[in-house]
């Protein structure tokens, strides 16, 4: 479980987004999230900022990523995306990760899965979406008509 850090008192001068440089998964979905935001945040690998941030453990960042604020303020894990879309304009996911504990706990234990199989999660988001997170391609969709084609099939040969 990645442990939520409150604050550092080395704050960067434009809001960070700190995440995992050598993992796949968090790359692609960096890319993603890069063109959401809108050039409203810096997004770094920490193996480029761990001494930018010498109060935060390396080992931390190694487990979730981080959002920093220029307060110093920082949100951990899921709540570190949620943070990146609220500095772009959308506050619902924030609001809600703070407000409602449920929706905290989901998110968090949605994060650690995926967290501890990145490879997994990273060759599912291969399969259904494509290697370019610039372009998406909705794979998905052609999975879904295939199984309902072949649940009708098998509903007519069980009649």
């Amino acid at each position: 479980m990645f442990q939520k850090i409150e604050s550092t008192v080395y704050p960067p001068q434009i809001p960070t987004l700190v995440w995992d440089g050598d993992c796949t998964f968090c790359k692609f979905w960096k890319t993603r999230w890069e063109m959401r935001t809108n050039g409203k945040l810096s997004f770094k690998p920490y193996q480029q900022v761990t001494e930018n941030f010498p109060d935060i453990p390396v080992k931390e960042f190694k487990k979730a990523s981080r959002f920093i604020d220029t307060d110093g303020q920082i949100y951990s894990g899921p709540d570190s995306a949620y943070r990146s879309l609220y500095v772009s304009g959308n506050s619902f996911w924030h609001k809600l990760y703070r407000s409602q504990r449920w929706f905290e706990w989901l998110s968090d234990f949605g994060y650690n899965h995926i967290a501890k199989n990145r490879s997994f999660y990273y060759k599912m988001t291969i399969n259904f979406f494509g290697k370019n997170p610039q372009r998406l391609r909705y794979y998905w969709v052609l999975y879904l008509i295939g199984l309902c084609i072949f649940m009708g099939w098998l509903h007519r040969c069980l009649l």
